[in-house]
């Protein structure tokens, strides 16, 4: 059996990270299947979704890593041919990937105990972002 369905999540943008491992469960519980595969997807070209340790010392720190992987301030074609200035945004977003696959085992996502389902917002500005959840399995 195949389940889909989709959050909408506001976000602040500007590396925002939003645990969003409550709504992720909800929606696997809703689903009653026992075993499989939870594929979760952000749509969008800025954002993405991972895992990590959902404490303020580790947000902070990824928030840093991604200011050192692709920083905000240098230039980017991408704004140069749109200027709207989210070059570094597109890059963090390719970088981080925009979706995440999580076994689904005895009707429950199989994360580890500190482990927790975040969607991270790297655009400039507030937004809307559809995360569609998809649940494979019986």
């Amino acid at each position: 059996m195949i389940v889909t369905r989709t959050l909408s999540v506001s976000t602040q943008g500007n590396t925002e990270i939003v645990d969003i491992t409550l709504q992720v469960a909800r929606e696997v519980a809703a689903a009653r299947l026992a075993s499989g595969m939870v594929t979760v997807f952000v749509a969008g070209s800025t954002a993405g979704v991972t895992t990590i340790e959902f404490e303020p010392g580790l947000v902070s720190d990824f928030r840093e890593a991604w200011q050192r992987l692709a920083p905000q301030g240098i230039p980017y074609q991408h704004d140069r041919a749109w200027g709207d200035g989210n070059g570094y945004s597109h890059v963090r977003a390719s970088l981080l990937g925009p979706s995440l696959v999580v076994p689904l085992v005895e009707g429950k996502l199989a994360l580890g105990t500190w482990q927790r389902i975040v969607l991270v917002d790297f655009d400039i500005r507030p937004r809307q972002r559809e995360v569609i959840v998809q649940i494979i399995g019986e």
